[in-house]
C-alpha cells in the first residue's frame, strides 16, 4: 500500500497487525504499529493495541506488552479489560508478579471489570502445566 502511494486507512493496519498477531510474529507487530504511527494513522485499542498486547504476551514479551500499555495512556487511549487482561497474563508470564497485581488494582480503580473468563482460562492452563511437571519429576524418580 505504501509502496503504491495508497493511503493506509486503521483497517488496513489492523489486518496485518492481526496476520502477524495469529502468526505469532509479535516484533512485526510491533513495526506495524510503529508504521501506524510514522503514517499519522492512529491505532485503536480494540484491535490494533489489543492485537499487540496479545502477541507479547503469547510470546512471553512482557516488557513490550506494558511499553504498549503506556503507549495507549499517553495517547490518551483507555485500555480496555482485553488489554488489561493480557497485560495481566503477559507480566505473570515473565513472574512479574507485582506488576501484574499493580495492573488488576489499575482495572479495577478504571472502572473495567476482570474478565473472568479469561482468568479461568488462564489458571487452567497454569494447573495443566503444574500438573505436567508433577507427572515428570515421577517419572523420574
Amino acid at each position: 500500500m505504501l509502496e503504491a502511494k495508497l493511503n493506509p486507512e486503521v483497517i488496513g493496519y489492523n489486518a496485518g497487525i492481526i496476520a502477524c498477531q495469529k502468526g505469532e510474529q509479535w516484533q512485526r507487530v510491533l513495526a506495524l504499529l510503529g508504521d501506524m504511527l510514522g503514517a499519522k494513522v492512529e491505532p485503536d485499542v480494540t484491535i490494533s493495541y489489543n492485537a499487540g498486547i496479545s502477541a507479547c504476551e503469547k510470546d512471553e514479551q512482557w516488557q513490550q506488552a506494558m511499553s504498549l500499555l503506556c503507549d495507549m495512556q499517553e495517547a490518551k487511549l483507555e485500555p480496555d479489560v482485553i488489554s488489561y487482561s493480557a497485560g495481566i497474563s503477559a507480566c505473570g508470564k515473565g513472574s512479574q508478579w507485582r506488576l501484574a497485581l499493580a495492573l488488576l488494582r489499575e482495572m479495577r480503580e478504571a472502572k473495567r471489570e476482570p474478565d473472568l473468563l479469561q482468568l479461568c482460562h488462564q489458571r487452567v492452563r497454569e494447573g495443566q502445566a503444574v500438573a505436567a511437571d508433577s507427572v515428570a519429576a515421577h517419572r523420574d524418580v
